[in-house]
């Protein structure tokens, strides 16, 4: 006489905590891109350049 299907041992249950925590990782960010998105911006040369013109022109019409 076999087993209720109930009755059967629980093997399952690391490879549910497992998937349970591939998925609370997987809705966090990796340190990697956190890592990049607080990197500080290049500003671009135009942008930089754009910038020191209007602060030379604002000092010349005082």
């Amino acid at each position: 006489m076999t087993r209720h299907l109930t009755d059967q041992p629980r093997t399952r249950g690391a490879s549910k905590l497992a998937a349970f925590l591939r998925q609370d990782r997987a809705d966090r960010p990796h340190p990697s891109t956190l890592a990049l998105q607080t990197r500080p911006k290049p500003r671009a040369d135009a942008a930089r350049k754009a910038a020191e013109y209007l602060r030379i022109a604002r000092t010349g019409t005082d």
